[in-house]
C-alpha cells in the first residue's frame, strides 16, 4: 500500500533533499576521480575457453524431453556443410568488391566473442551494404549449401554471434543507414547495422531517444539487439523489443526478402511475423532493417544511488519506489557490495557512498523537474524514515549522472580483470533473485574467488557471476547443472536477455517444455530447411 509521506517544502535545488532527509548525501564525493571509460572501447580480454564448456548433463524437466546423448558442453559434430572453395570466393567478390574479407588478420576478430570465450575458424568474412547484397549472398549460400553466421557488433555473452567451425561470416556492420525518423510519430526506420549508441545520438538532437540503453551501446547493433531480444536497463519504463519494434525487414535463408517493415502501431492483419525473428539469434532469418517506436527525451531526468543493510529492505524500496515515483521511474538497478570491491580494486571507482552489502540506481525521467522533484524527494523522505536505506547521493548533472550509472555498467569490465569468468542470465520472481547467489556462494563454498550479483530489479532479472583465477573444470562441474536447476526449480529462465547461443543451447530444457522446443524446431525446418543460418545455435542437438 502507498504511504503518504509528510507533506512540506522542499527546496528549489534537488540536492536539499538529502539535507532535509536524515542525513543522506547532496554531492557525489571524489567525482574528480571517476574514471569514465568511452562505451565504443571494448573492455580487455580474458583467457580463451575452449568453443564449449564442459557443462555436465541436462536432466529432464518436461515429459518428451531427450537427454543428450554426450555432455552439453561437449563440441557438436559439424554437420555436412559444404567447404569455401575458390569458386565462391569468386562469386563473393562479384556482388562484393572490396567487401570480401579474406586477410585472417582481419577476420580474426570476428571469429572470436568479445570475451574471448569462443573461437570459430571462418576463413571468410562478408560485408554488404544493401538488403539486395544480403540476398545474393543467403540465395547462393543455401544453393551450396554453405553454412552463414550472421554478426551484428559481437556484443553477445553466449557465443552466438561467431562460428563454431568454418561458417562464413555475414557482417552487417555496413549496413548502417538511417533510413526515415517521423518526429510527430517517433518512429525511426534503419538498417540493422547501426550502432546503438549513433541512433540514440541521432535521435537526441530531435528530442526523442531510443527505447532501449545497453553498457554495450557504443559497439553492439540495433540487429544484433532485436535479433537476440536485448533487454537492457530501461525495460522497466519502455519495455521488451517485441513491444517497441513495429516492423522488420528480414532475408530468409533462401535468399527471399520478408519484408514486413511497418510503421504501425495498429496493424491485426493476420499473425505477427516479426515477433519469430525477434529473439531468434539469426537461426530463422538476417535482420537487415527496423523500425522501432522512439519514446520523447525527457526533460527532467535524476539518478540516485542508494545503500540498504539487506535485500529485503532493497526490495521494500522497490515497492515504494513503484508506488511513489511511478510513470516516472525508468530503471531501478541493484549491485551487491562483491560487486563494489571489485569496481573499487580494478577499476579504480570509489564508492560515492558509505559501505553497504547493497547498492541501488534509481532513474527518473519526466516532463516537469519540479513535479519530479517533489515526487522523488517524498520517496527518499520516506524510504529514509522507514529506515529502508541508510545512505545515499543524488545526481542532477550529465556528467555526475554518468559518474553514478558507470558504478552499475562497469560491473562486467571489472569482472574481466578478476580473473576468468562463468556468467550466467537468470530471470526470477523478484524475490528470488539474490536467493540464487547466496544458494551458489554456500554451494560453492572457497572454490570460487568471487560470487557477484547485480542486475535489473524491475525485471526480475539475476546476473550471476563467478570468478576463479582460471579456467576450472572441476569448479564448472559445481556449478553446472546447480545453477539451471536451482532456477527451475523456482519457475525462472535460464536466459533473461543474452540468449542461448552457442553455449546455453542444450539447456533450454530447464526453461521450455518439450512440445514448444518441438515447435521451434518445426519452425526452423519450414525457414531454413537445410539449417545453413547460425547452426549449432539457440535450438538444442538432441532436436528430433
Amino acid at each position: 500500500m502507498c504511504v503518504k509521506p509528510p507533506s512540506h517544502t522542499i527546496r528549489p535545488v534537488m540536492v536539499g533533499i538529502f539535507q532535509r532527509t536524515l542525513r543522506l548525501r547532496t554531492s557525489l564525493r571524489n567525482l574528480s576521480l571517476y574514471s569514465t571509460v568511452s562505451s565504443k572501447a571494448r573492455f580487455p580480454p580474458v583467457a580463451f575457453l575452449s568453443p564449449f564448456l564442459n557443462c555436465g548433463s541436462c536432466r529432464k524437466l518436461h515429459v518428451g524431453s531427450e537427454e543428450s546423448k554426450s555432455s552439453p558442453g561437449t563440441v557438436p559434430k559439424r554437420l555436412p556443410f559444404s567447404r569455401l572453395t575458390e569458386e565462391d570466393l569468386a562469386y563473393f567478390r562479384k556482388i562484393l568488391p572490396g567487401r570480401t574479407i579474406t586477410d585472417p588478420d582481419l577476420v580474426e576478430s570476428s571469429n572470436v566473442d568479445w570475451l574471448n570465450s569462443v573461437r570459430g575458424s571462418s576463413e571468410v568474412l562478408l560485408r554488404p551494404q544493401t538488403t539486395e547484397e544480403v540476398s545474393q549472398i543467403l540465395s547462393y549460400c543455401n544453393s551450396r549449401n554453405l553454412a552463414v553466421n550472421p554478426q551484428g557488433g559481437n556484443t553477445g555473452l553466449v557465443g552466438g554471434s561467431v562460428p563454431v567451425y568454418d561458417e562464413i561470416i555475414l557482417s552487417t556492420s555496413l549496413m548502417k543507414n538511417i533510413l526515415t525518423f517521423d518526429d510527430i510519430s517517433g518512429i525511426l526506420t534503419c538498417q540493422a547495422g547501426c550502432v546503438l549508441e549513433n541512433l540514440s545520438l541521432y535521435l537526441d538532437e530531435r528530442d526523442y531517444m531510443m527505447p532501449l540503453d545497453l553498457g554495450a551501446k557504443g559497439s553492439c547493433q540495433i540487429g544484433g539487439n532485436v535479433a537476440t531480444n536485448a533487454g537492457g536497463l530501461r525495460l522497466l519504463r519502455y519495455g521488451s523489443l517485441h513491444g517497441t519494434v513495429l516492423g522488420l525487414e528480414v532475408v530468409l535463408a533462401d535468399g527471399r526478402v520478408l519484408d514486413c517493415l511497418a510503421t504501425l502501431r495498429k496493424d491485426n492483419t493476420g499473425y505477427d511475423l516479426k515477433q519469430l525473428f525477434i529473439g531468434s539469434e539469426g537461426t530463422l532469418g538476417v535482420i537487415t532493417a527496423v523500425s522501432i517506436l522512439c519514446p520523447r527525451k525527457p526533460k527532467s531526468v535524476n539518478v540516485v544511488f542508494l545503500g540498504c543493510e539487506t535485500f529485503e529492505q532493497l526490495l521494500k524500496t522497490f515497492q515504494l519506489c513503484r508506488c511513489m515515483l511511478g510513470e516516472i521511474l525508468s530503471a531501478f538497478e541493484f549491485l551487491d557490495s562483491e560487486c563494489m570491491r571489485l569496481l573499487n580494486a580494478h577499476l579504480k571507482l570509489p564508492n560515492p557512498i558509505s559501505d553497504c552489502p547493497f547498492y541501488i540506481v534509481i532513474e527518473t525521467s519526466g516532463s516537469d523537474a519540479d513535479h519530479d522533484s517533489q515526487k522523488l524527494h517524498n520517496f527518499l523522505e520516506e524510504a529514509m524514515t522507514s529506515l529502508l536505506v541508510t545512505d545515499g547521493t543524488v545526481a542532477t548533472e550529465e556528467a555526475k549522472i554518468k559518474a553514478l550509472w558507470s558504478m552499475r555498467e562497469r560491473v562486467t569490465e571489472a569482472l574481466t580483470h578478476d580473473g576468468f569468468t562463468y556468467k550466467y542470465d537468470i530471470s526470477l520472481p523478484v524475490e528470488r533473485i539474490y536467493q540464487l547467489v547466496t544458494d551458489m556462494r554456500q554451494h560453492l563454498g572457497d572454490r570460487a574467488k568471487s560470487v557477484v550479483g547485480y542486475g535489473h530489479v524491475g525485471d526480475g532479472n539475476l546476473h550471476l557471476n563467478i570468478t576463479s583465477p582460471a579456467k576450472d573444470p572441476a569448479l564448472l562441474a559445481a556449478i553446472e547443472p546447480f545453477v539451471y536447476e536451482w532456477t527451475a526449480n523456482f519457475q525462472g529462465s535460464i536466459s533473461a536477455e543474452h540468449g542461448l547461443g552457442l553455449k546455453k543451447r542444450n539447456y533450454i530444457y530447464y526453461s521450455k517444455p518439450s512440445q514448444a522446443v518441438a515447435l521451434m524446431g518445426s519452425i526452423k525446418a519450414m525457414l531454413d530447411p537445410k539449417g545453413i543460418l547460425n547452426p549449432y545455435k539457440t535450438l538444442p542437438d538432441n532436436l528430433k
